[in-house]
């Protein structure tokens, strides 16, 4: 017998498990440091691959991933595959990694876990926009463009990849365009040092410069 789950459970689970600042953990463990005092200061993976070392920065990248796709799989599984309450946990997930209770409200830009969100609601979107992030990171190496130019094309993916035959629902194309918004929001800072030319491009090993 399937019990009736309130939406906001839901969407709490999906903070929780957002708001989990995995970089700041394995930063502390791998190295002893506080990421948000090096580097960028950012709790991604990639800052963290810079201050703590590639192994760090991967199990960074897959954790960050990971909480967004279980956020939407316990929402899945919660309310029998409901897309309302799977896009509002993945959103709360995002929502928790960018504005985490644990780091006073601040957080990472929500790029793995929007990856993570999307693999679990449309992977096939998801994996079109890990290519177009991987096109633009290995022509350009600017990790931060080529997170933007990923998020920027998931919408689309998601609307036109959804299902064969089938346009999302409403609250997906809502929502997709929200966690879209709101990666780029995140990545401000980013977006003007790009317009300027000062965005330092992404070297394993190195932590000058602002970046991701």
């Amino acid at each position: 017998m399937t019990h009736y789950v309130a939406p906001w459970l839901v969407v709490l689970a999906g903070y929780a498990l957002g708001s989990i600042p995995f970089g700041l953990i394995l930063t502390k463990l791998f190295g002893g440091k506080d990421v948000r005092q090096h580097g960028s200061g950012n709790i991604g993976a990639t800052n963290v691959s810079r201050v703590a070392g590639p192994l760090a920065g991967i199990l960074t990248l897959v954790l960050d991933a990971g909480k967004g796709f279980a956020a939407v799989c316990l929402a899945s599984r919660l309310t029998e595959q409901k897309a309302t309450a799977m896009m509002l946990a993945g959103l709360a997930a995002l929502f928790g990694h960018c504005f985490s209770i644990w780091l006073g409200g601040k957080g990472g830009k929500g790029v793995a876990t929007g990856l993570g969100i999307f693999t679990a609601l449309c992977p096939l979107a998801a994996l079109c926009a890990l290519v177009v992030f991987l096109l633009f990171f290995v022509f350009w190496r600017y990790v931060s463009l080529a997170s933007l130019a990923g998020t920027a094309a998931m919408p689309l993916l998601v609307y036109f990849l959804w299902a064969p035959g089938h346009a999302p629902s409403l609250v997906i194309t809502i929502g997709t365009l929200a966690a879209s918004g709101l990666i780029f929001f995140k990545h401000d800072k980013n977006l003007q040092r790009l317009t300027e030319g000062t965005e330092p491009k992404f070297w394993p090993g190195k932590s000058k410069g602002a970046g991701e």
